[in-house]
């Protein structure tokens, strides 16, 4: 008798231990908006240091936007491949002093410029030299590392210049079910300064973040609950032991009260 009202403790207990709290691992707990949310507007990139920029200039006449679209020479150490075999357009890496050695005009300071200023600058310096010059600017390392608990870590490049943090970690295939949803940590850097941010992923006011857009560079990282601290302090063997001595706590059980 005194077996018997020992297991049955022993079985409510490891069944509460299996179960996750909802409040944990839900998304967007909290109830629906009445009318329209209203999400924050994604910042402008701002160019700073370090940055690497494709920069193509067009016209009517292809010949007059020659000079401004340098590209390398074939069969060169330092050719860049395309995934056709051809060699990429040359790129410009954003100095120190935040300038960049433009084919024509020289040096140019453009830290600190938003791709919208950095387009109308080049469009007006060019039109010196070609009728209606078309120029697109591109970043071409706009990237977020995303670490921790997600099942996909690493660094992604992101082609369009514009991504939420949800958008980001689906690219990781989501959050482990050992994901801290009410406590993803990110980093930015802001005028070579590390800022941090925490975000809450369980409540839909998450579009409403400041940093819900991210910006080139950004750190993601997914803190691990408790219970995966905890399981990662015991041998991996553990689980499958802990699961058969369950079972022989049931089949045991069911015996003693026969």
């Amino acid at each position: 008798m005194k077996t018997r009202n020992l297991i049955i403790p022993i079985l409510a207990l490891l069944m509460l231990s299996s179960c996750g709290s909802r409040k944990n691992i839900v998304y967007f707990q909290d109830e629906p908006i009445e009318g329209d949310v209203t999400m924050s507007e994604p910042k402008q990139l701002i160019y700073k240091p370090d940055d690497i920029l494709t920069i193509n200039v067009a016209a009517l006449d292809p010949d007059t936007v020659r000079p401004f679209n340098l590209s390398f020479v074939s069969g060169g150490t330092t050719d860049i491949l395309n995934a056709r075999g051809g060699t990429q357009q040359q790129t410009y890496l954003v100095d120190y002093d935040g300038n960049i050695q433009f084919p024509v005009l020289g040096t140019l300071q453009i830290a600190g410029l938003t791709r919208t200023e950095l387009t109308n600058m080049l469009t007006e310096r060019i039109s010196e030299y070609v009728t209606d010059p078309i120029v697109n600017v591109r970043l071409a390392n706009f990237t977020v590392t995303i670490l921790g608990e997600v099942r996909n870590p690493g660094t992604f490049t992101i082609q369009d210049e514009r991504i939420t943090i949800l958008e980001a970690l689906g690219l990781a295939d989501d959050l482990t079910i050992f994901g801290k949803r009410k406590n993803v940590l990110l980093v930015r850097e802001i005028d070579g300064k590390k800022k941090y941010a925490k975000i809450d992923l369980t409540t839909v006011n998450v579009v409403n973040s400041p940093v819900y857009y991210l910006q080139q560079n950004d750190v993601i990282y997914v803190e691990p609950n408790n219970a995966k601290i905890r399981s990662s302090t015991y041998n991996q063997n553990n689980s499958v032991l802990i699961s058969a001595i369950g079972t022989l706590t049931t089949i045991a059980a069911v015996f003693l009260i026969r």
